[in-house]
């Protein structure tokens, strides 16, 4: 799907968060200025967080109370791999909260055995326009993608 702006992606995101639930895990994958920040933005919006929600590119992940769920955000960027995202102790409170990694793609998946992925990318010759593609793996995700 196509988001011409960036209110656009956390609009996605807000509409996201109406079919997310406790324990579930979705992996943002693409380039840097893709608009990972700006979706998980957006997720924060519709599950009721009121606090700012900015990349945890330096603290790793930062955990949002404030919600109708937490969400915990994780910035996977620097992660060396499994082992050091094992170290951040994620699988404590992945049962209870949406957890959104971005930079997650490879060493995340563990997490949970069914999760979404949603691949974000800019479109060619275009500053703002990104183009989302969303893939659920195991679980009820298509159903879910497919509501949306």
């Amino acid at each position: 799907m196509k988001l011409p702006t960036v209110d656009d992606t956390r609009a996605l995101g807000s509409k996201l968060a109406q079919v997310l639930r406790a324990g579930d895990l979705v992996l943002l994958i693409g380039p840097l200025g893709a608009g990972k920040t700006a979706l998980t933005q957006g997720i924060g919006a519709g599950l009721g967080v009121r606090a700012a929600v900015t990349s945890p590119t330096f603290v790793i992940s930062r955990v949002h109370r404030d919600g109708r769920l937490p969400l915990v955000h994780v910035d996977a960027y620097r992660v060396g791999g499994r082992l050091e995202l094992d170290d951040l102790d994620l699988d404590a409170s992945v049962e209870d909260s949406v957890t959104v990694v971005e930079w997650g793609e490879g060493i995340a998946e563990q997490l949970s055995d069914a999760y979404l992925e949603i691949h974000l990318d800019r479109l060619d010759g275009s500053d703002e326009t990104r183009v989302a593609r969303l893939v659920g793996v195991g679980g009820d995700w298509a159903e879910r993608v497919a509501s949306l």
